[in-house]
């Protein structure tokens, strides 16, 4: 009996893992359909992200003569990475095997490796582009990623861990509307925006020499290359958005693997990740991006947030 229900976990892991990866991509579309509903346009179908995706898969990979074999696995790296980064946060169920891995600290370091390669990618051929886009991520990385984790410890001083599956599963137990994390729940939204490449920090749909950075490093891709590295983009925000849909909205999110509980757990993240996405579309639709240089105080915005969120969490704490 044991052996049967552990090999039942695993199977819902995989399955969550392999989720991940099939919404990603959806998202992506269903944003980008709104966008267009917004701006007066028709807009691409929500599934024509994944048939992109598809093209590109199929299509042979251009190298330039200057690329190391570091530029070569680059993409696989990356995307490797960042889909075990997202399996590590619990999306349909609470209580996976992969919990034990949950912890906000693996998933900031799996998040810096990938980035680690991208920027290393980008810089390999010695394009100007590539060395600027690479430049401008770690400027935006080091500010983020002490925004995210003062963000996430707010929330992981009432569960006593840094584990995601255990403030998840105390989330659900004892859920409090508090100021600490109505602040936290602010700087890390500020945080995935800088993170993903979305507007008003990056615009993903451009390709200006003067703006971009995320795709300054992608220029010199293509084919199947080009297509792990952006199906890795879109697992990233996928991670973003069910990390803050199932840590401050756990509600639906599954505490055991009956067939029901899956179930709602999996129409209770797709409704969360569609409002999300519905709200980052009018977001995106009503501002502009920014100034490069305003960057530093966008994000530093987010880590004021997360440290008033974090004090008044220590502030709470101590006043019981």
């Amino acid at each position: 009996m044991d052996h049967l229900l552990t090999a039942v976990a695993w199977g819902a892991a995989l399955l969550q893992a392999l989720l991940y990866a099939a919404l990603a991509p959806l998202l992506i579309g269903w944003i980008r359909k709104l966008k267009a509903l917004l701006q007066n346009r028709r807009g691409a179908p929500v599934l024509q992200t994944w048939r992109d995706l598809r093209k590109l898969l199929v299509k042979e990979a251009r190298v330039a003569h200057a690329a190391s074999p570091l530029f070569r696995a680059a993409p696989y790296i990356v995307f490797v990475t960042t889909w075990l980064a997202a399996a590590t946060v619990p999306l349909v169920a609470v209580s996976l095997p992969t919990a034990a891995i949950a912890d906000i600290i693996v998933l900031v370091g799996l998040l810096a490796l990938a980035r680690f390669f991208l920027a290393l990618a980008g810089m390999d051929i010695g394009t100007a582009f590539g060395g600027m886009g690479a430049s401008r991520e770690m400027l935006v990385s080091a500010l983020a990623e002490p925004a995210m984790l003062m963000a996430v410890f707010t929330l992981a001083m009432s569960a006593h861990s840094t584990n995601l599956a255990s403030v998840i599963d105390y989330q659900l137990g004892t859920f409090a509307l508090r100021p600490s994390y109505l602040f936290a729940l602010g700087g890390l939204i500020l945080v995935a925006i800088a993170e993903t490449g979305r507007i008003p920090v990056d615009n993903p749909a451009t390709h200006l020499e003067l703006t971009m950075i995320h795709e300054a490093m992608l220029l010199e891709y293509s084919g199947r290359h080009l297509a792990l590295m952006e199906w890795a983009a879109q697992i990233k925000l996928l991670l973003y958005g069910a990390l803050i849909a199932n840590i401050f909205f756990p509600w639906g999110i599954a505490r055991s693997f009956a067939p029901a509980a899956l179930g709602i757990g999996l129409a209770a993240v797709v409704l969360k990740l569609l409002v999300l996405g519905a709200a980052l579309a009018l977001v995106e639709t009503v501002l502009a991006k920014m100034r490069l240089f305003r960057a530093p105080e966008f994000l530093n915005l987010a880590l004021l947030l997360a440290l008033l969120g974090l004090l008044s969490q220590v502030i709470l704490e101590v006043g019981t």
